[in-house]
Protein backbone atom coordinates (compact mmCIF):
# COMPACT_ATOMS: atom_id res chain seq x y z
CA UNK A 1 0.00 0.00 0.00
CA UNK A 2 1.39 3.40 -0.92
CA UNK A 3 1.69 6.66 1.70
CA UNK A 4 0.15 9.92 1.64
CA UNK A 5 2.44 12.62 0.66
CA UNK A 6 0.96 16.30 1.84
CA UNK A 7 2.93 18.45 -0.44
CA UNK A 8 3.54 22.32 -0.64
CA UNK A 9 3.32 24.56 -3.10
CA UNK A 10 5.18 27.92 -3.49
CA UNK A 11 2.86 31.09 -2.02
CA UNK A 12 3.79 33.24 -5.56
CA UNK A 13 5.82 33.39 -8.41
CA UNK A 14 9.00 32.47 -6.26
CA UNK A 15 11.87 30.67 -7.25
CA UNK A 16 11.53 26.61 -6.38
CA UNK A 17 14.91 25.71 -4.53
CA UNK A 18 14.19 29.13 -2.34
CA UNK A 19 11.30 27.57 -0.55
CA UNK A 20 10.75 23.73 -1.86
CA UNK A 21 13.19 21.08 -0.63
CA UNK A 22 14.81 19.14 -3.33
CA UNK A 23 13.70 16.19 -2.19
CA UNK A 24 10.18 17.34 -2.13
CA UNK A 25 10.81 18.09 -5.71
CA UNK A 26 12.29 14.49 -6.66
CA UNK A 27 9.52 12.60 -5.06
CA UNK A 28 6.76 15.18 -6.95
CA UNK A 29 8.46 13.69 -9.84
CA UNK A 30 7.79 9.68 -9.04
CA UNK A 31 4.32 10.17 -7.74
CA UNK A 32 1.70 9.27 -10.56
CA UNK A 33 -1.58 10.28 -8.83
CA UNK A 34 -2.61 13.96 -7.39
CA UNK A 35 -5.57 15.07 -5.04
CA UNK A 36 -5.52 18.45 -6.07
CA UNK A 37 -7.49 21.56 -5.42
CA UNK A 38 -7.08 23.08 -8.98
CA UNK A 39 -5.85 21.06 -11.82
CA UNK A 40 -4.32 23.64 -14.14
CA UNK A 41 -2.13 25.14 -11.09
CA UNK A 42 -1.25 21.49 -10.40
CA UNK A 43 -0.07 20.68 -13.51
CA UNK A 44 2.04 24.21 -14.35
CA UNK A 45 3.50 23.76 -10.91
CA UNK A 46 4.76 19.87 -11.61
CA UNK A 47 6.23 21.20 -15.18
CA UNK A 48 8.01 24.34 -13.21
CA UNK A 49 9.65 21.41 -10.63
CA UNK A 50 10.85 19.12 -13.99
CA UNK A 51 9.65 19.95 -17.72
CA UNK A 52 9.82 16.21 -18.84
CA UNK A 53 7.05 15.31 -16.70
CA UNK A 54 4.79 13.73 -18.79
CA UNK A 55 1.37 15.23 -17.34
CA UNK A 56 -1.08 13.55 -19.28
CA UNK A 57 0.22 10.47 -18.11
CA UNK A 58 -0.87 11.18 -14.06
CA UNK A 59 -3.84 10.90 -12.49
CA UNK A 60 -5.43 13.92 -11.10
CA UNK A 61 -8.36 13.87 -8.28
CA UNK A 62 -9.93 17.47 -7.88
CA UNK A 63 -10.53 18.53 -4.06
CA UNK A 64 -12.42 21.78 -3.56
CA UNK A 65 -15.19 23.32 -2.21
CA UNK A 66 -17.20 21.46 -4.96
CA UNK A 67 -16.57 17.99 -4.64
CA UNK A 68 -18.96 16.36 -3.13
CA UNK A 69 -18.40 14.10 0.14
CA UNK A 70 -19.16 11.11 -0.98
CA UNK A 71 -16.26 10.88 -3.52
CA UNK A 72 -13.53 12.30 -1.29
CA UNK A 73 -13.80 8.61 0.68
CA UNK A 74 -13.15 6.97 -2.84
CA UNK A 75 -10.35 8.91 -4.19
CA UNK A 76 -8.06 7.14 -1.27
CA UNK A 77 -8.73 3.78 -3.46
CA UNK A 78 -6.47 4.56 -5.53
CA UNK A 79 -3.70 4.19 -2.66
CA UNK A 80 -3.73 0.48 -3.82
CA UNK A 81 -1.85 1.78 -7.05
CA UNK A 82 0.96 3.68 -5.22
CA UNK A 83 1.55 6.85 -3.59
CA UNK A 84 -0.81 9.58 -3.69
CA UNK A 85 0.54 13.23 -3.18
CA UNK A 86 -1.96 15.87 -1.75
CA UNK A 87 -1.35 19.43 -3.59
CA UNK A 88 -2.99 22.62 -2.60
CA UNK A 89 -3.53 25.93 -4.06
CA UNK A 90 -0.50 27.70 -2.21
CA UNK A 91 0.58 26.78 0.77
CA UNK A 92 0.89 23.63 3.06
CA UNK A 93 -2.17 21.47 2.34
CA UNK A 94 -4.36 20.26 5.28
CA UNK A 95 -3.71 24.08 6.98
CA UNK A 96 -6.67 26.37 5.84
CA UNK A 97 -7.54 23.68 2.84
CA UNK A 98 -9.91 21.07 1.61
CA UNK A 99 -6.90 18.24 2.48
CA UNK A 100 -7.62 18.28 5.82
CA UNK A 101 -11.12 16.30 4.83
CA UNK A 102 -8.11 13.67 2.96
CA UNK A 103 -6.34 13.54 5.63
CA UNK A 104 -8.81 12.56 8.68
CA UNK A 105 -10.04 9.60 5.80
CA UNK A 106 -6.67 8.08 5.50
CA UNK A 107 -5.93 8.20 9.61
CA UNK A 108 -9.33 6.01 9.91
CA UNK A 109 -8.18 4.18 6.83
CA UNK A 110 -4.47 3.24 8.37
CA UNK A 111 -2.51 4.97 5.41
CA UNK A 112 0.33 6.62 6.68
CA UNK A 113 0.62 10.12 6.56
CA UNK A 114 3.61 12.16 5.44
CA UNK A 115 3.62 15.78 5.69
CA UNK A 116 6.64 17.43 3.57
CA UNK A 117 8.44 20.68 4.54
CA UNK A 118 7.43 23.76 2.74
CA UNK A 119 6.26 27.51 3.15
CA UNK A 120 3.27 28.11 5.16
CA UNK A 121 2.06 32.07 5.47
CA UNK A 122 0.25 31.42 9.00
CA UNK A 123 3.84 30.17 10.38
CA UNK A 124 5.64 32.90 8.28
CA UNK A 125 3.61 36.02 9.11
CA UNK A 126 4.06 35.27 12.91
CA UNK A 127 7.40 34.82 12.88
CA UNK A 128 8.08 37.78 11.04
CA UNK A 129 5.62 39.90 13.15
CA UNK A 130 7.24 40.07 16.38
CA UNK A 131 3.98 39.09 18.17
CA UNK A 132 3.73 36.15 20.52
CA UNK A 133 4.73 33.18 18.71
CA UNK A 134 4.20 30.58 22.00
CA UNK A 135 0.52 31.04 21.63
CA UNK A 136 -1.85 32.30 18.36
CA UNK A 137 -4.86 31.50 16.21
CA UNK A 138 -5.48 31.27 12.94
CA UNK A 139 -8.85 32.27 12.33
CA UNK A 140 -9.47 31.87 8.45
CA UNK A 141 -11.16 34.96 6.64
CA UNK A 142 -13.72 37.25 9.19
CA UNK A 143 -16.96 38.80 7.99
CA UNK A 144 -17.23 40.85 5.00
CA UNK A 145 -19.73 43.14 5.97
CA UNK A 146 -18.10 46.14 7.78
CA UNK A 147 -20.71 45.66 11.31
CA UNK A 148 -20.32 42.26 11.42
CA UNK A 149 -16.59 42.60 10.53
CA UNK A 150 -15.94 45.24 12.87
CA UNK A 151 -17.71 43.17 15.39
CA UNK A 152 -15.10 40.34 15.09
CA UNK A 153 -12.22 42.35 15.54
CA UNK A 154 -13.48 43.75 18.69
CA UNK A 155 -13.33 40.11 19.61
CA UNK A 156 -10.06 39.12 18.22
CA UNK A 157 -8.80 42.21 20.18
CA UNK A 158 -10.44 41.11 22.98
CA UNK A 159 -9.32 37.33 22.86
CA UNK A 160 -5.53 38.65 22.35
CA UNK A 161 -5.60 41.00 25.23
CA UNK A 162 -7.03 37.93 27.68
CA UNK A 163 -4.95 35.36 26.56
CA UNK A 164 -1.77 37.30 25.34
CA UNK A 165 -2.25 35.62 21.90
CA UNK A 166 -1.54 36.41 18.55
CA UNK A 167 -4.60 36.58 16.23
CA UNK A 168 -3.85 35.52 12.57
CA UNK A 169 -6.51 36.25 9.43
CA UNK A 170 -6.95 36.51 5.72
CA UNK A 171 -9.18 38.16 3.11
CA UNK A 172 -9.63 38.12 -0.70
CA UNK A 173 -6.21 40.45 -2.55
CA UNK A 174 -9.65 42.26 -3.68
CA UNK A 175 -11.42 43.64 -0.63
CA UNK A 176 -7.08 43.96 1.47
CA UNK A 177 -8.08 47.79 1.18
CA UNK A 178 -11.51 47.52 3.17
CA UNK A 179 -10.09 45.40 5.66
CA UNK A 180 -7.65 47.48 6.06
CA UNK A 181 -9.49 50.61 6.54
CA UNK A 182 -12.20 48.56 8.84
CA UNK A 183 -9.18 47.71 11.11
CA UNK A 184 -8.28 51.22 11.36
CA UNK A 185 -11.21 52.18 12.50
CA UNK A 186 -11.85 50.07 14.39
CA UNK A 187 -9.09 48.52 16.48
CA UNK A 188 -7.42 50.48 19.23
CA UNK A 189 -4.70 52.65 18.53
CA UNK A 190 -2.04 51.10 20.76
CA UNK A 191 -3.32 47.25 19.16
CA UNK A 192 -0.18 45.63 16.94
CA UNK A 193 -0.91 45.33 13.60
CA UNK A 194 1.40 42.94 11.38
CA UNK A 195 0.33 43.48 7.06
CA UNK A 196 2.23 40.74 5.12
CA UNK A 197 1.94 40.45 1.46
CA UNK A 198 3.51 38.22 -1.28
CA UNK A 199 5.13 36.32 1.31
CA UNK A 200 8.42 34.72 -0.49
CA UNK A 201 8.22 36.48 -3.41
CA UNK A 202 10.67 39.51 -4.68
CA UNK A 203 7.99 41.80 -3.56
CA UNK A 204 7.72 40.91 -0.18
CA UNK A 205 6.38 43.14 2.28
CA UNK A 206 5.82 42.56 5.68
CA UNK A 207 5.04 45.23 8.42
CA UNK A 208 4.17 45.37 12.02
CA UNK A 209 3.30 49.02 13.67
CA UNK A 210 0.65 49.93 16.26
CA UNK A 211 -3.18 50.68 14.31
CA UNK A 212 -2.26 54.20 15.23
CA UNK A 213 0.99 54.32 13.05
CA UNK A 214 -0.40 52.50 10.39
CA UNK A 215 -3.05 55.10 9.72
CA UNK A 216 -0.45 57.25 8.35
CA UNK A 217 0.11 54.29 5.73
CA UNK A 218 -1.91 54.94 2.19
CA UNK A 219 -3.73 51.41 1.53
CA UNK A 220 -2.73 50.90 -2.28
CA UNK A 221 0.41 49.22 -1.76
CA UNK A 222 -1.98 46.36 -0.15
CA UNK A 223 -4.30 46.40 -3.45
CA UNK A 224 -5.00 42.97 -4.77
CA UNK A 225 -1.81 41.29 -3.29
CA UNK A 226 -2.17 38.41 -1.53
CA UNK A 227 -2.02 39.33 2.18
CA UNK A 228 -2.00 37.87 5.80
CA UNK A 229 -2.92 39.77 8.75
CA UNK A 230 -2.13 39.68 12.35
CA UNK A 231 -3.19 41.26 15.31
CA UNK A 232 -1.53 41.55 18.59
CA UNK A 233 -3.05 43.53 22.19
CA UNK A 234 -0.38 43.31 24.94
Amino acid sequence: MGKLYLIPMTLGDTPLDGVIPRDVQDLCKEIKIFIVENIRTTRRYLKKIDKSIDIDSLCFLELNKHTKKEEISSYLNKIKEGDIGIISEAGCPGVADPGADIVEIAHRKNIQVVPLVGPSSILMVVMASGFNGQSFAFNGYIPIKSGERAKKLNELERISKQNNQTQVFIEAPYRNIGMFEDIIKTCNKNTMLCIACDISTEDEYIKSMSVGEWKKIKPDIFHKRPAIFAIFCK
